[in-house]
């Protein structure tokens, strides 16, 4: 069995808001190492919503772009993945559904947790969102992929698309 990876290497210190002092950014990269290593290393299922949002915070907090990114899981809610798909401006990012049913195909996920961030700090969901969402969810049951949540993070909160029961 392959061993889940959640390897993409941290945002540089640049690339942060520049409001984001170094010891808070050293202390969210080590929150985003212990995370990692505790699904790496236990093969742990995302079965808390509480833990996936805080990961999802810690990798999409701060930064001046927006960024769509995956989480991929097998069928039993392990981590196979995560990957930022696309980033965008300060107000937006293209996202292809071709491109991440592709990616989703590839990984063999038998669900998904998608995952943006807002850089304006305001985590609600645009129609554009949730049209989005939809598009996604409709193309990867084709697949038999669930998505089990789409999750926008603003300035220190996330949304979560499920338990608002859009999904």
């Amino acid at each position: 069995m392959k061993k889940p990876q959640l390897s993409l290497p941290l945002e540089p210190d640049h690339m942060r808001r520049a409001d984001l002092p170094q010891s808070d950014r050293e202390l969210v990269a080590n929150a985003i190492r212990c995370l990692e290593q505790k699904y790496l290393v236990k093969q742990d299922c995302l079965t808390n919503p509480e833990a996936t949002r805080d990961y999802l915070k810690l990798r999409l907090y701060g930064l001046h772009y927006e960024v769509f990114a995956c989480l991929y899981l097998d069928n039993r809610h392990r981590v196979i993945r995560y990957e930022e798909l696309f980033r965008g401006t300060i107000d937006g990012a293209s996202v292809h559904p071709r491109e991440v049913l592709r990616k989703v195909v590839e990984t063999g996920a038998a669900a998904v947790i998608f995952a943006h961030n807002h850089p304006s700090g305001v985590p609600e969901p645009s129609q554009a969102d949730l049209r989005l969402t939809q598009r996604l969810r409709e193309g990867l049951s084709l697949f038999d992929v669930r998505v089990i949540d789409h999750m926008i993070v603003g300035d220190g909160e996330a949304v979560s698309m499920a338990e608002r029961g859009v999904l």
